[in-house]
C-alpha cells in the first residue's frame, strides 16, 4: 500500500458542519489535498500547539505524549489507511525500546499528537486521490498551489511577506518546507 507525506496547511470554521472545523492537508511534495471535519475539541488542541500558546496546565494531547514520553516511547508516524461510512481511520507507529506499537486512533487525536512530536503523518495514495480537492481560489490566498512549487529564494521572500502580517501559522509552514529544502 503505497502512502504519501501530507500536512496541516489550514484549520477553519467548517461551512457544511456548523459546530464543526475544517482541518486540510495537503501532500509534502505536490498539491493534492483532503478535507477532514473535526470537532471543536480536536480543532482547539491543534490551534493551540501551531500557534504555541503556552498553557498553565497540559491538556489532554500534551497529557498523552507526556505519557508516551516517559515510557521510554516515541511517536514515529502517523498513518490515515482507510474511510468507513465517512470515518476516517489512523493508525500511530509508536517506537518503544526498540519495537514498533501500532494503535488505532481517531484521526484528530493522531494529528494532534503528530504535531506536537512532530511526526510525519502519511496518508494512502489511493485515499489522497479518492478524497482530493481543489479549493476555490479564494481560500489559500497567499499559495499560488503547493509550497513545493516555490523556489527556496521565492519561499524566503514569501516567509517575510507572511511574517509582516503576522500570520504565523503559514509561516510555520513556509519555515518547515525551507528546512526540508534545507536538509536535501
Amino acid at each position: 500500500m503505497k502512502k504519501t507525506e501530507v500536512q496541516i496547511i489550514a484549520l477553519s470554521n467548517s461551512e457544511s458542519s456548523p459546530g464543526n472545523f475544517s482541518l486540510v492537508l495537503e501532500e509534502v511534495h505536490g498539491k493534492r489535498r483532503v478535507v477532514l471535519i473535526i470537532g471543536p475539541f480536536e480543532a482547539q488542541s491543534i490551534a493551540i500547539h501551531l500557534e504555541r500558546m503556552q498553557l498553565l496546565r497540559p491538556i489532554t494531547h500534551d497529557l498523552f505524549k507526556n505519557t508516551i514520553v516517559a515510557l521510554g516511547g516515541q511517536l514515529k508516524e502517523v498513518f490515515i489507511h482507510t474511510v468507513e461510512e465517512g470515518i476516517f481511520h489512523a493508525s500511530m507507529i509508536i517506537l518503544q525500546n526498540g519495537e514498533e506499537r501500532i494503535i488505532d486512533a481517531r484521526v484528530s487525536d493522531a494529528l494532534s499528537l503528530a504535531i506536537r512530536f512532530n511526526s510525519p503523518v502519511f496518508i494512502t495514495e489511493g485515499l489522497l486521490n479518492q478524497l482530493n480537492i481543489q479549493p476555490p481560489a479564494d481560500k489559500f490566498q497567499m499559495l499560488r498551489g503547493s509550497l513545493a512549487e516555490y523556489s527556496l529564494d521565492e519561499l524566503e521572500a514569501l516567509l517575510q511577506d507572511v511574517l509582516s502580517k503576522e500570520d504565523y501559522e503559514s509561516a510555520r509552514r513556509i519555515r518547515d518546507m525551507i528546512a526540508r529544502r534545507k536538509e536535501k
